[in-house]
């Protein structure tokens, strides 16, 4: 008979850890903030947060600078709950950051400083089976998809998880100028069609027991920007619950 281990986390988190700074002039474009306010950022440390303070019990997987933001993400997550005894410091890294701001209702612009940050130097080494075996669910950011040696890292949680009987949550997260389709000046852009990455990304989505994304990540996803052909398409590839966001539209 299998021997069960214990699972000590509801969900592990793997993926995206940065500094976001908000421009705090509502109403005008980046060029002209004046002030910005300082929060934690990157949708898997979200997801931590957010179950913490559900009551649940996240960790963290992933790497930070060896700097004041890289701690600043660290003693924010310990404060909010989450556990970080496998968040490492990289000495060679600086921490993510990225600058937002909110021009209208359609104009969100943001500059991503994420060239070989800390959270990409996230390698298979720093994927502890031990302590994937703990979670009851192991969620992946596909940013973390997005380059050879954070994927075979992801991909590694991704089987030790399956093999411990732990859920797989695939976020989405598509951001194309984190897979090189857009320029530094367009982070605002949340969708550029690219077989080569659709195809990329559904080499993992049969490994998955949940996908959650917005249509425009379903698109990617499934290779079309119709949404319904997407789903199918995603639907083919793997038998995970599929969420798909609609923002307003619910």
């Amino acid at each position: 008979m299998k021997e069960l281990k214990q699972k000590n986390f509801d969900v592990i988190c793997i993926g995206r850890a940065g500094v976001d700074l908000y421009g705090q002039q509502i109403g005008g474009r980046l060029e002209d903030m004046g002030s910005f306010a300082k929060y934690v950022g990157g949708s898997p440390t979200n997801t931590a947060i957010g179950t913490a303070r559900l009551g649940l019990k996240p960790a963290m997987l992933r790497r930070v600078g060896d700097e004041h933001m890289g701690r600043f993400i660290r003693e924010t997550m310990e404060a909010e709950g989450v556990d970080t005894r496998q968040v490492i410091t990289d000495p060679h890294r600086l921490t993510a950051m990225v600058l937002l701001g909110i021009q209208d209702k359609e104009h969100f612009p943001l500059i991503f400083y994420r060239e070989n940050c800390a959270d990409m130097g996230l390698c298979e080494d720093d994927i502890d089976p031990n302590f994937i075996s703990q979670a009851h669910a192991v969620l992946v950011s596909g940013t973390h998809l997005s380059t050879p040696s954070v994927a075979a890292a992801s991909h590694k949680a991704m089987k030790l998880a399956r093999a411990n009987d732990s859920k797989v949550v695939l976020d989405i997260d598509y951001r194309p100028n984190l897979w090189n389709l857009a320029g530094h000046g367009e982070g605002e852009s949340r969708f550029i069609a690219d077989q080569g990455v659709s195809r990329h990304l559904q080499n993992y989505l049969g490994d998955c027991d949940l996908i959650v994304g917005t249509e425009e990540e379903f698109h990617i996803a499934g290779g079309s920007e119709n949404t319904l052909a997407a789903l199918s398409r995603v639907r083919e590839l793997t038998d995970a619950v599929l969420v798909c966001k609609r923002g307003a539209m619910g």
